[in-house]
């Protein structure tokens, strides 16, 4: 058959053009997305996925070495996870000798969880409560099991009444502020109850609800008691003890390094937005005193564990003073508001000359360094648990703060603006013979007895009437003389304020020095108190170092 000719220009030759086309489309690219495309996008996907590897891999890092940190700055938290590791081992292991426990070995295990605390006295006061909870809570589930099987059809009721009731009772007693300690105590009491009533409705089983849940608690309160006192044991005391040491030191050194900071006229071009805002911040003069500032929480915590301890250590005493260490410490917390105060100084926009401050370099110099001494024997005698030696501690720091004083009643025009004086600036409402009768010779002298040294040593008498006086006696004829007064008494201000910024630090000095003998007299009944030893009748022994097995065999060594 011939082919059929098209006619260029007809329809016909248009659909021939279209499906030469199509099929030359067909032959060049594959069905679907192209390749290019596919390729592009299993890239993009496998760029995505290696990312999300990476990011893993270094938060798995992050924490790794978080973790390592924290081990290596306290090892006590290495041993406190071992230690609770330990003891579910060794409940669990218990369980699964005896079958008939299993029933009810969850409470045992929760016991573990709950009251193995860091501290031995914190692991003694949750389980105290958690037992005395229980043992409460499951007689009294038992007495009114009793009284509700005796109501008949209306036991029920009478459960529901008497767990609201308890509920109530037990909610409302736990916020007494005598009764916070025992916050715990109340919490597992009420969970008991609830427990032992409800299930024992269902099951008929009071009796043996409650025995075995108190059983399982003691037994899981009697593991974690044991393997925390044996094991490496961590008292609150001795914590309490060594925080309140090294506040001592912390801010004697931070009052050494403010003075002798002032002094060098170190200045702050940026104050750090953490001091601004009273955050943890690298700055260690910063850091020394904020620590004694803000350890009030964590002082009230540890003694809340100190007392629940019993006498270990070199506190042997039954009733230990643990409350005296807060009193020093709160002593040492109000002299270490007066270091903040003096910090501000430093921070502050407003700053004394350099010659001024060069005047009282000794002095301040000698008070910083005698108060920060005095700090550091007092950390150094807390440590060693000694009591003050018979000499005035405070001799040196008061010596010196006596001399600050003098130093200050001479050279105290330096402080303030002479030509504000009152002295010198009083106003001449009167001429002539008037004038001369304000003033008699009796009524100077009395007027000078209560000035001070410096100004008797200048003969303020002698001080003319200041040239503000006669200016302003022209400014009312010259209309230029107002703004060059404003500009000068504005400098005049801001040299006042600097100089008084000087008298702010000597003042916050002195102050410091003053509230000194509180912290001594509270150290001094510490000392009294809980015994310490008295340095003139002390001998020092050899520290001998060891664990259980040294010390054991130790008692079994010959004397000679």
């Amino acid at each position: 058959m011939a082919p059929i000719l098209v006619k260029s220009g007809s329809f016909r030759h248009g659909l021939a053009e279209k499906k030469e086309r199509l099929l030359s489309m067909a032959g060049d690219y594959s069905i679907g997305m192209p390749e290019s495309d596919v390729e592009e996008e299993h890239a993009s996907y496998k760029c995505c996925l290696c990312d999300g590897i990476v990011k893993c891999w270094k938060r798995v890092k992050s924490f790794g070495v978080k973790g390592w940190e924290i081990g290596r700055s306290d090892p006590r938290n290495v041993m406190f996870s071992a230690k609770l590791g330990l003891a579910l081992t060794l409940l669990s292991l218990l369980i699964f000798l005896r079958e008939d426990m299993s029933r009810y070995s969850v409470w045992a295990i929760l016991t573990v969880v709950v009251v193995f605390e860091f501290h031995i006295g914190a692991t003694l006061s949750k389980g105290l409560n958690r037992g005395l909870g229980t043992l409460s809570a499951g007689a009294l589930a038992l007495g009114m099991a009793e009284l509700s099987a005796s109501a008949g059809k209306w036991e029920e009721l009478i459960i529901i009444i008497s767990i609201f009731t308890i509920g109530f009772c037990a909610t409302y007693a736990k916020l007494f502020p005598t009764l916070k300690p025992y916050e715990y105590g109340f919490r597992v009491f009420l969970i008991t109850y609830c427990f032992i009533t409800v299930s024992g409705y269902r099951t008929g089983e009071f009796v043996e609800t409650a025995v075995n849940r108190f059983l399982l608690i003691a037994l899981g309160a009697s593991v974690s008691l044991g393997v925390n006192i044996c094991i490496y044991p961590i008292w609150a005391g001795e914590d309490l003890h060594n925080l309140v040491t090294k506040n001592f030191m912390g801010v004697a050194t931070s009052l050494e390094d403010i003075v002798n900071n002032y002094l060098s006229f170190v200045e702050y071009k940026r104050v750090p937005s953490k001091i601004l805002t009273y955050e943890a911040s690298d700055d260690p003069i910063y850091n020394g005193y904020r620590s004694a500032v803000e350890s009030r929480s964590k002082e009230d915590s540890l003694i809340g564990f100190a007392v629940w301890e019993p006498p270990h250590g070199h506190y042997k005493m039954l009733k230990y003073p643990w409350k005296n260490y807060v009193k020093v410490s709160g002593a040492l917390r109000h002299c270490a508001f007066m270091v903040m105060a003096m910090h501000g100084c430093i921070l502050s926009e407003i700053q004394a000359p350099a010659e001024k401050r060069h005047v009282f370099h000794c002095e301040l110099q000698r008070v910083g360094s005698e108060g920060a001494k005095v700090l550091r024997e007092l950390g150094n005698k807390l440590g060693k648990m000694e009591k003050l030696d018979r000499e005035d501690l405070l001799y040196e720091v008061h010596e010196a703060a006596e001399e600050l004083q003098h130093k200050i009643d001479k050279k105290s025009y330096l402080l303030v603006n002479s030509e504000s004086w009152e002295i010198g600036n009083r106003p001449r409402e009167e001429k002539g013979d008037n004038l001369q009768g304000l003033f008699n010779r009796d009524g100077e002298r009395k007027f000078l007895e209560h000035k001070s040294l410096s100004e008797a040593i200048l003969d303020l008498r002698s001080v003319e009437v200041p040239k503000s006086w006669d200016a302003k006696l022209t400014s009312e004829n010259n209309p230029a003389v107002p703004a060059a007064i404003t500009l000068n008494n504005i400098s005049k201000t801001y040299e006042s304020a600097s100089a008084l910024s000087l008298t702010t630090f000597t003042s916050l000095l002195i102050e410091f020095v003053a509230r000194l003998q509180n912290l001594v007299d509270s150290f001094e009944e510490l000392g009294e108190k809980a015994k310490f030893v008295d340095p003139l009748e002390h001998q020092e022994e050899p520290v001998r170092h060891g664990g259980f097995w040294t010390r054991l065999f130790n008692c079994f060594q010959s004397k000679d």
